[in-house]
């Protein structure tokens, strides 16, 4: 395998900590378990306050009786989080104790709910995450506040500073007391995928040993929701929720949205095996491009896409033979599966047609900004479990789809290489390769 040709294991980065946060689970084994057996997270939602009549699409995947004091210690700096920034904070608590990173409240700042890892120097622990909208929730509540009051006399001083995208990584380094490189990226339904490759490249280039990584998003909110109803990307299948997500199927109509956080813990190889820390995978390649072709849709011809896998492919030092499995992005859209299809014929030649692919939005629904993270968690946990999760609700063959997506049941199947495929609004991709590890 080619990819292994990088023996430096100072350059080397590993994936040692998983936190799904999801609407078919909270924590590995919950979201594994939901996945491998097919259980959908989609039903049908009410907006208080609004007349449902209003939206053609109706349903979509929450996550339901999550309250954040169940993962960490609460104060009153709590109360001003957004809905998001409480899914990343208890990703990241989940995602460090699987890394078993010892962490422990500190009593010196009680008042400030601080958390720490011991034995760490916490400016080489970074935070960076994918996000695709802020703080959605808060936003709308204090803008609603905003034209209520008719002015910013009765806006709270602690609205703004939590509502920016920003603020939701440092919501996340402030409550566990990482001080390395820290920042959101955000580049729509790509944005989780782009956050691990820029963990990758910071841990790579030796800014930081150690980085919580992935997306995080929340924002089935009644405006973000009606905009992509405007924009008619939604599945309008109501009454049947559950099969409502159904990826490469022809009869798809639409994405499902839902909200989630997949965040993950990224870590040097020579760190990690320094504290004897349990492995899940390694990242060894990366691609991203632009379609530069339109605001919402794909490139019909997927020429950009193509060239992502490429890219990501030459980076770990693989040909297209040695992927066994593919995680895609897989929306349950007309156009984004089509192209997506294309993209992988292309780009893998004949081989496409042996490597086995399964969406994750097929049960989970499509996780906005979060979904590289949830997806990538997904892929990782692959390689421990031996088996692929089945694209669930694939009934109908279309003829432009004609890849093998492990459609109903899950597969048991020794996988070896696995690529992770993103896409988002504007035309852009990211593409990550992870490896089974097998030592340096």
């Amino acid at each position: 395998m080619r990819g292994r040709r990088l023996r430096d294991v100072s350059k080397r980065v590993v994936i040692t900590g998983l936190g799904p946060v999801s609407p078919v689970g909270i924590g590995k084994e919950p979201y594994w378990e939901s996945l491998v057996m097919g259980r959908s997270g989609v039903k049908q939602i009410d907006f208080q306050g609004f007349d449902m009549d209003q939206y053609k699409t109706k349903i979509a995947a929450p996550i339901e009786n999550f309250n954040l004091s169940d993962y960490v210690i609460e104060t009153k700096k709590s109360k001003y989080l957004g809905r998001t920034s409480r899914f990343a904070i208890a990703g990241t608590i989940l995602a460090l104790k699987d890394a078993d990173l010892q962490v422990e409240f500190n009593d010196d700042r009680p008042k400030e709910g601080q958390y720490c890892i011991v034995d760490l120097d916490s400016f080489k622990v970074g935070v960076i995450l994918g996000i695709g909208v802020e703080n959605m929730d808060l936003l709308e509540m204090y803008h609603e506040n905003f034209l209520e009051h008719r002015g910013p006399k009765r806006l709270s001083p602690f609205g703004l500073p939590h509502i920016y995208m920003s603020s939701i990584a440092s919501n996340v380094a402030d409550r566990f007391g990482l001080r390395g490189s820290t920042y959101t990226v955000s580049s729509a339904c790509a944005s989780g995928t782009h956050a691990i490759v820029n963990a990758y490249r910071q841990i790579h280039e030796g800014a930081d040993d150690v980085i919580v990584t992935g997306g995080v998003d929340a924002c089935i909110t009644p405006y973000v929701f009606g905009g992509f109803v405007a924009l008619r990307a939604m599945s309008t299948r109501n009454e049947d929720p559950q099969r409502a997500s159904r990826p490469f199927d022809a009869q798809r109509d639409g994405f499902v949205m839902a909200e989630a956080a997949g965040i993950l813990v990224l870590e040097r190889l020579e760190h990690a095996l320094a504290r004897n820390a349990s492995i899940y995978a390694e990242l060894i390649g990366y691609g991203m491009t632009a379609d530069a072709y339109h605001l919402t849709e794909p490139d019909p011809q997927g020429n950009s896409l193509i060239r992502a896998i490429k890219l990501a492919l030459e980076s770990a030092g693989l040909s297209p033979r040695e992927i066994s499995y593919i995680n895609p992005h897989g929306t349950s859209t007309r156009l984004n599966d089509a192209v997506e299809t294309l993209a992988i014929k292309e780009a893998m030649g004949k081989w496409a047609y042996h490597v086995p692919l399964s969406s994750t939005k097929s049960i989970t629904g499509h996780t906005m900004g979060a979904a590289g993270g949830v997806e990538a968690i997904a892929t990782a946990l692959t390689f421990q479990k031996g088996m692929i999760h089945p694209t669930i609700n694939y009934e109908f063959p279309d003829p432009e789809c004609d890849l093998d997506y492990v459609p109903k049941e899950p597969r048991k199947v020794g996988v070896k290489t696995a690529m992770s495929i993103s896409a988002g609004f504007g035309g852009v991709n990211s593409v990550i390769i992870m490896r089974q590890f097998e030592g340096v």
